[in-house]
């Protein structure tokens, strides 16, 4: 636990994962106060919890408020919470308590179709990811069964949109394509950058930019959480489609500087903290 430049409190821990770990305390002026002012609200930074509710709950009880409520975490990372309220904006999905079959997949999709978790996919393996055949669902259906990642999560199929390719990537995981990730703080987007890292660097222009942050910002709006990943990809006709949602104290960097990003936020707040001294 650590006070950030004075205006923000966050809970970290470090993953070893160089695209989510930050070492805030080179960059920024920290202090950890041996007894803090309690309650406290905090950004949590510890990477992906295996069970939030009870995380939250345990240090509600130390007098630290995570910046997301149990509630709004759902909200922010399970697809069938935040897919009616942009709907409109993302591809088509459908989720199953137990995997569905073939047939049952037919009924609302055309092969191929995309397949994933509630909330992630399986460490973006194309294999079981991208689904062309009633045939290779079939032989597909066993592993997703048996997968470590996607055998507890409710399984989404979603229609398979033709994405904008771009070079690069990785053998064997889901195809590069034009996507973007971006952090709102507050409804106000505080990081934008490449989410493929590891492809040939690429950029939108400045129209492709305005034309997919509007999307962001519309998915934002709706969803009305504090801390917020939006993940878009432009499809091959050039419109801009929300890949995915997620809580923003669980989501990797990608290709965004978090010091320009944290220094976003960090404005953001000081700017309220002088508001509120103003008022009373």
């Amino acid at each position: 636990m650590f006070l950030l430049e004075d205006v923000l409190w966050l809970a970290t821990a470090s993953t070893r994962v160089p695209a989510y770990d930050f070492d805030f305390s080179t960059f920024f002026a920290i202090r950890r106060p041996w007894e803090p002012e309690l309650p406290l609200r905090a950004v949590g930074r510890f990477g992906a919890a295996a069970n939030y509710n009870e995380l939250f709950s345990q240090l509600l009880e130390r007098g630290v408020e995570l910046v997301h409520s149990p509630e709004m975490h759902v909200r922010a990372s399970e697809l069938p919470a935040w897919y009616p309220l942009i709907a409109d904006l993302t591809p088509r999905s459908q989720w199953f308590a137990e995997p569905p079959s073939a047939q049952e997949i037919e009924t609302s999709f055309a092969w191929p179709v995309f397949i994933k978790g509630s909330r992630q996919t399986s460490r973006h393996q194309k294999a079981l990811s991208i689904v062309g055949s009633r045939e290779e669902f079939n032989k597909v259906l066993k592993q997703i069964r048996q997968d470590p990642i996607l055998n507890w999560q409710t399984l989404v199929v979603r229609e398979f949109l033709p994405l904008r390719p771009i070079e690069g990537g990785i053998p064997g995981k889901i195809p590069a394509s034009f996507e973007f990730r971006t952090f709102w703080w507050r409804g106000k987007c505080v990081g934008e950058g490449r989410y493929y890292t590891q492809a040939p660097k690429y950029q939108w222009t400045g129209a492709e930019r305005q034309s997919a942050l509007a999307v962001a910002q519309a998915a934002v709006q709706r969803v009305e959480v504090t801390f917020l990943v939006v993940d878009l990809a432009q499809c091959r006709d050039g419109s801009w489609v929300v890949v995915e949602l997620n809580d923003g104290q669980e989501s990797g960097y990608a290709g965004i500087a978090p010091v320009t990003l944290w220094q976003n936020i960090i404005a953001i707040e000081r700017e309220r903290l002088g508001s509120s001294k103003q008022s009373e």
